[in-house]
């Protein structure tokens, strides 16, 4: 179902930018036809790439705006907020629906709405007044209770640490990185792409070293950088690019101290540079002026 509320974001959100960003990680973690997922605020962070002011700015407006809404009593692993897509329900739950029937309006999942623990997602703690099976405490931290998508679908959700928590309900929490959504490499495997091709020509360092240079200077990076750990690709083109722009302009060819007029072969093999200049000035006293 994911793939279905990434698709009603694509084409009927009204969000931009990374309002957008947000509302599509968000779609990315529904499981099934309920449109109900849940997300932190570092999680968010880390797949949109936003500072955490940006990504709570996005969710207000997202929930202003009426395509999210927070489940309040409702709560996924590390008390992270559980996020319904009404919209997204309204069109998958009517998508398939015969014109002449009467619509379904999906009903918000509260802590009554059954198959969410299996995501899960379990009723916030503190609403009730007695205690409650629902209450167990949080399942422990595991690849697979981090993300109510069913295997083999949507994207696993990255959560990082931060130093402050989501939100007043949220603690603080080190999580690992999830290495699905980040492909590492190093940079002997590290290709040139046609952007980062693109700055070398639009900047002005193709013209200034040439392809012989570039290349000179791409081997001299890749032998520097052999023993650093493997980085995201992005982190090599920006590392690559860095080098690239200090790179030096590869220094004219001297002329040989020996290309004397009259052809006078190299200096011998084996002779010292003192004997060499002694023998290339005596070669050029011997050749004639015209004033002889």
């Amino acid at each position: 179902m994911s793939k279905d509320a990434r698709e009603w974001v694509w084409e009927n959100s009204a969000s931009k930018g990374n309002a957008r960003l947000v509302m599509l990680s968000i779609a990315d973690r529904v499981a099934d036809e309920k449109c109900v997922a849940y997300a932190t605020v570092p999680s968010l962070m880390e797949r949109t790439g936003a500072s955490r002011s940006t990504v709570r700015d996005a969710l207000d407006m997202l929930v202003r705006c009426g395509e999210l809404e927070e489940a309040d009593d409702l709560q996924g692993p590390y008390r992270a907020t559980v996020y319904w897509l009404p919209r997204a329900a309204y069109l998958i739950a009517n998508a398939s629906r015969p014109e002449d029937t009467p619509t379904v309006e999906p009903r918000k999942p509260d802590r009554n709405t059954p198959g969410l623990r299996r995501y899960g997602i379990r009723p916030r703690k503190g609403l009730e007044s007695s205690p409650s099976k629902d209450q167990d405490p949080a399942p422990p931290e595991n690849d697979t209770d981090r993300n109510p998508t069913p295997p083999g679908t949507g994207i696993q959700p990255m959560e990082g640490p931060e130093s402050s928590p989501q939100n007043r309900s949220e603690p603080k929490v080190n999580r690992r990185y999830s290495s699905s959504a980040t492909t590492l490499t190093s940079a002997t495997d590290w290709e040139i792409d046609a952007e980062t091709r693109a700055w070398a020509q639009q900047q002005g360092h193709l013209a200034r070293l040439g392809e012989h240079g570039i290349h000179a200077a791409d081997a001299k990076w890749r032998s520097y950088r052999a023993a650093w750990p493997p980085r995201p690709a992005t982190a090599w083109a920006a590392d690559w690019r860095t080098w690239i722009a200090r790179e030096h302009s590869p220094a004219p060819s001297r002329p040989s101290l020996y290309a004397l007029p009259g052809g006078t072969p190299a200096p011998t093999a084996g002779m010292t540079r003192a004997e060499a200049h002694t023998a290339a000035l005596l070669a050029a006293l011997e050749e004639p002026t015209g004033t002889e």
